[in-house]
């Protein structure tokens, strides 16, 4: 049998993830052709087809399909030696994989890119922003290293780690401002505006409102910006989190009111797998993350006060009870020996 190279496992990893030619050249940074040849050099090594070639997508052989597994436990092996390297350096560097849902990458991100950039030169910073169930399958799979996700995700091979709460807020028409703020049992009658299926934020806004499905004349949209964009077209109401009002309600003729307490509220956080040997950095990353949660909302308390009844506005966002800083040293050694 001809050698295998990891470089061909990694491209047939790529392959069997994006069941596409194209796309999964594009994820390696090479040309097509030459990810066709190194997969053919792959099945020769074998003796055996991983794939069925078609015209506009690939599928995965039987054969394909188990060696995709086995395939996929190799270079997270490899991955978790390198990992182990730069856990012994006890600081924050080399390539570091994160991942974020898409309400909240838009808003977080800048901020915490720019603290770890400058906190820690040495990293090499790369973004996934997908929903939580991709998220979660590319942690188990070793593909991210954390992510940064609402909690609870109750997945047994994680840690998660809370970080702080936010507030969600009611965005309606321009011409509502002033209005009384609806009950949640009063919202269930208003035509409800949400994220598609997928979006944990689509289930909390439902779980505020008791309802476990809309009703049938809900519209669905595919990102906050359209959600508040029909909002202010008069097409209904919808909840955003606080950390989007600032950019979102921009362009949009909108008003935005808080609750009555207790208000509704999402739990932001970390996880990682309970297997990292990075567990004790990304307890260290978390706490770059919680700062960025504090600067985010003081650039945003110079954005208009948000009314809400008995003209209360403002807030902080709520951070999780950190661990005392001489008692840290201690959890970091706990969770690096998970």
């Amino acid at each position: 049998m001809n050698e295998i190279t990891f470089r061909q496992l990694r491209y047939f990893d790529a392959l069997a993830g994006q069941s596409h030619f194209g796309r999964a050249a594009a994820v390696c940074g090479i040309s097509q052709p030459a990810l066709s040849m190194q997969i053919k050099e792959l099945e020769e090594a074998l003796g055996a087809v991983l794939i069925e070639r078609g015209a506009r997508q690939v599928r995965l052989t039987k054969f394909g399909e188990e060696a995709a597994l086995r395939v996929r436990d190799i270079l997270r092996s490899v991955d978790e030696l390198g990992d182990f390297a730069r856990a012994s350096r006890g600081w924050l560097a080399g390539q570091l994989h994160i991942g974020m849902i898409p309400t909240i990458a838009p808003y977080l991100l800048p901020t915490v890119i720019g603290n770890l950039t400058r906190m820690h030169p040495e990293l090499d910073i790369h973004v996934r922003e997908a929903l939580t169930s991709k998220l979660i399958q590319e942690l188990v799979e070793g593909r991210l290293d954390t992510a940064i996700v609402a909690l609870p995700v109750s997945e047994p091979s994680l840690t998660e780690v809370a970080l702080f709460a936010e507030n969600l807020l009611l965005v309606r028409p321009g011409e509502d401002e002033g209005t009384p703020v609806p009950s949640s049992e009063r919202l269930r009658e208003m035509r409800l505006l949400l994220l598609e299926e997928g979006h944990c934020f689509r289930d909390q806004a439902l779980s505020f409102c008791n309802m476990q499905s809309p009703p049938r004349e809900a519209l669905d949209a595919s990102s906050l910006s359209t959600l508040v964009q029909m909002v202010s077209a008069g097409m209904g109401v919808t909840l955003i989190p606080e950390m989007a009002v600032a950019v979102e309600t921009r362009s949009g003729s909108v008003s935005v009111a808080r609750f009555k307490d207790p208000q509704p509220s999402r739990t932001i956080g970390m996880i990682w797998r309970k297997t990292s040997p990075l567990a004790g950095q990304l307890l260290q990353l978390s706490e770059v993350v919680c700062r960025s949660a504090v600067a985010l909302r003081e650039q945003q308390d110079g954005h208009r006060a948000i009314p809400g009844p008995k003209g209360r506005s403002g807030g902080k966002y709520s951070l999780k009870r950190r661990a005392p800083r001489h008692k840290r040293s201690a959890v970091n050694s706990r969770l690096a020996r998970r």
